[in-house]
């Protein structure tokens, strides 16, 4: 079968199209043939040996992918040949077939197609738990979202409007605020031309932003901090700037703030019934079209390093998802 291969640290350009065998399901496991499969900022992080997944190589990026179950090894449970799944693996979707722990796979609706699933796992989950399990947020809080025309971004906007809050898209265009706010921002802040901090404030009022979500990290991070509510939550997403900031603690003290951590991976992997009951809200949301899952373009396998260069260089908002 065909796969895209990372055989040592590099860029995009590194990578190659081969062909390697066909998966066998172990036992608990589902081999799935592969519609699509999505990619994400981190995978220019992995593909760099510059995240904190180390794969052994060689390897496929891509963490998240939605096709059809193939076949079935020996105690493999909650699937069967022909079902219609969504998954996530952290690395290895940029090929044609995977094999997949059975328990790590979702059965999606026939009205979700693929493209919208195979994009759902890594953001959607990641900003559920962030804001559901994590954020704590609540009907009528205030939620700012950083990068909030990126595809972690978008997620944020929408899944947050849709647990009632009141909504700050950032952004770094003009165009890119006018995206978030068509997809349900109340308001928007474009951090190149205002001043991050002191619009915030101005937007949160005398009581502040309850909420900050965080994919980007670098200088925009105690600017947001500062904006903060008295008992907001600082949720730590992610570093897409490139420069994982120094907060000062006095900060966390003066607003009696909390700076929370969200490792959605981590999660998966250590409460994997927690994190099905949350995917199966996002498939729920997603098929009765409450969720965008907005695909910013479809490329074919072999140009998958293309597709990482457009998210490297910040041209997508919403998802690039890869059809083998």
């Amino acid at each position: 079968m065909k796969a895209i291969l990372c055989s040592q640290p590099g860029t995009p350009d590194d990578l190659v199209l081969g062909d390697i065998p066909d998966p066998v399901a172990a036992p608990g496991e589902a081999v799935v043939r592969i519609a699509a499969a999505a990619l994400n900022f981190f995978d220019t992080l992995i593909i760099a040996d510059k995240y904190q997944v180390k794969p052994a190589y060689p390897f496929s990026p891509a963490a998240e992918f939605a096709g059809i179950v193939e076949s079935v090894g020996a105690g493999a449970a909650g699937v069967t040949p022909g079902d219609r799944v969504m998954g996530y693996m952290r690395y290895g979707a940029a090929r044609e077939r995977v094999a997949i722990g059975a328990v790590r796979l979702v059965k999606i609706p026939d009205g979700l197609d693929f493209d919208r699933a195979a994009g759902l796992s890594v953001i959607y989950g990641t900003t559920y738990y962030a804001l559901h399990d994590r954020g704590k947020l609540k009907a009528g809080e205030t939620l700012a979202v950083l990068g909030a025309a990126g595809g972690t971004g978008l997620s944020a906007v929408e899944i947050g409007k849709l647990m009632g809050a009141r909504v700050i898209a950032c952004a770094s265009t003009a165009e890119k605020c006018a995206f978030a706010r068509a997809h349900g921002a109340d308001e928007t802040i474009n951090y190149t031309t205002q001043d991050l901090k002191a619009e915030l404030k101005r937007l949160g009022g005398s009581h502040g932003v309850d909420v900050v979500y965080d994919p980007i990290g670098g200088a925009y991070s105690e600017a947001a901090l500062r904006a903060l509510a008295w008992e907001g939550r600082f949720l730590v997403i992610g570093f897409a700037a490139g420069e994982i900031p120094k907060i000062p603690l006095n900060l966390a003290l003066l607003k009696s703030c909390d700076i929370v951590g969200v490792q959605w991976g981590g999660f998966t992997e250590r409460f994997p019934e927690q994190n099905a009951s949350n995917m199966q809200q996002i498939v729920r949301w997603a098929a009765d079209g409450k969720l965008s899952v907005h695909v910013h373009a479809v490329y074919p396998l072999a140009d998958t390093p293309r597709a990482l260069k457009d998210i490297a260089d910040r041209k997508v908002m919403g998802k690039a998802i890869i059809r083998p």
